[in-house]
């Protein structure tokens, strides 16, 4: 089984491409809504509740795991993958949404100027513009910090006349840099994708890690046969939470396309 975790619901947008690009596997996803925003929290907190949700989704059968949040990714993956697991799950992996996403900027950016908008904790982390100097130390890279996006998109307001006008403050810096492509570093903003395309330049890369991640999955699936074989194949899918709100089934079928039965649980 394939576990999914985010910090809310954000992370659904990436389990969407999964469900599209490998069907065949059975999935649990589990959405931390009771302790969500963890953009704003310290490394030291990202990472004890990622390794809590880990420790989870493992104990429920999971083999291999996706961090499909960024500022988990940017924050606690590290310490997962070389301090958590080779004393807990040596057998298994855990695997984030930065690196791909990184490697896709680079393949498609032409001239090495690469913008990134994110939550606050994901920008002040550096860890896109570590991960994007250590593949090309030539590459400029602008990052912008959008705190306000995400509480937009998770009040359904994205259609609000104001979302346009905050959308172009965040991208004005990005512009003026004359980035080539551009990195959405948070789960949410690919709700706001081709509001974000209009206000850029017309020949700019836009890149969703949702879509990105899952042609990596894939390609690492066939580069490691003794974790594919590994993968239970039932089709299933559960949807997990820290917390059940009413907006829960009105979000999640914003970011997953369609209605949701999700199941409480605690970690």
């Amino acid at each position: 089984m394939i576990g999914v975790f985010d910090s809310g619901f954000g992370g659904l947008v990436v389990l969407r491409e999964f469900l599209q690009a490998l069907p065949q596997y059975d999935y649990l996803y589990l959405g931390d809504n009771a302790r969500i925003p963890y953009g704003t929290r310290s490394d030291k907190v990202v990472v004890r509740f990622t390794a809590q949700a880990v420790d989870f989704l493992f104990r429920q059968g999971c083999n291999l795991i996706i961090l499909a949040c960024h500022t988990a990714s940017a924050k606690a993956l590290r310490t997962i993958q070389q301090v958590y697991l080779p004393v807990h799950y040596p057998e298994r992996r855990v695997l984030g949404v930065v690196i791909p996403t990184v490697e896709e900027a680079l393949a498609r950016s032409r001239g090495k100027r690469i913008g990134i908008i994110a939550t606050e904790g994901t920008v002040t982390s550096l860890s896109f513009d570590l991960e994007l100097k250590k593949l090309d130390p030539e590459v400029e890279v602008v990052q912008q910090a959008c705190p306000l996006l995400v509480p937009i998109i998770e009040s359904g307001e994205q259609e609000w006349e104001g979302t346009g006008m905050i959308l172009k403050r965040y991208l004005a810096p990005l512009k003026a840099a004359q980035v080539d492509t551009l990195i959405l570093g948070c789960t949410h903003y690919s709700i706001l994708k081709e509001k974000i395309r209009a206000l850029m330049e017309d020949n700019l890369e836009l890149i969703c890690s949702g879509q990105v991640t899952a042609a990596k999955l894939v390609d690492y699936l066939h580069r490691h046969p003794e974790m594919e074989t590994r993968l239970s194949r039932g089709g299933s899918r559960r949807y997990l939470t820290t917390d059940l709100t009413p907006r829960f089934q009105q979000l999640a079928s914003l970011f997953m396309g369609q209605s949701l039965t999700p199941e409480v649980v605690e970690l």
